[in-house]
């Protein structure tokens, strides 16, 4: 499922027309960024937890060289799925 699929979704489960579903995804979708910048965690009760986590510094190898580079520590976002949403896809 793409955006636009999951817009047209959000507005029929919803009621809602595509505009104002597609306005209320972009919303989410920028409020869990900017949380997720800032450090903070999101937790949707029944669907999962948005983190940040820590990714340490490595030496990895470019794939057309083989040469050895270093690879810098980085901040990734993580998503852990929530009991209900495990057992929906189950």
């Amino acid at each position: 499922m793409n955006k636009t699929e999951l817009v047209s979704a959000i507005a029929e489960e919803a009621g809602l027309t595509k505009a104002d579903a597609a306005k209320a995804l972009e919303a989410t979708v920028s409020t869990v960024t900017k949380a997720l910048s800032s450090g903070d965690s999101v937790a949707i009760i029944g669907f999962g937890t948005f983190k940040v986590g820590e990714r340490s510094a490595r030496t990895g190898r470019n794939p057309q060289t083989g040469a050895e580079m270093q690879i810098p520590a980085a901040k990734v976002p993580k998503f852990s799925a929530g009991k209900a949403l495990k057992e929906a896809v189950n």
